[in-house]
């Protein structure tokens, strides 16, 4: 999920899309929540590893 909100962000403002921009930074800061609390070792939406 990382990953892919990085890759829409690069191409987001390559192609100075404002909506990719906005969805890159939605899935960036949703999936560093997700590595926290991973990381954390509490379950997300009751599974302990997404993978």
């Amino acid at each position: 999920m990382i990953a892919l909100g990085v890759i829409l962000l690069i191409l987001g403002y390559v192609f100075g899309i404002h909506v990719l921009w906005v969805l890159g930074v939605i899935l960036l800061v949703v999936g560093a929540v997700f590595w926290l609390l991973g990381m954390a070792g509490r379950p997300v939406a009751g599974r302990r590893y997404w993978f």
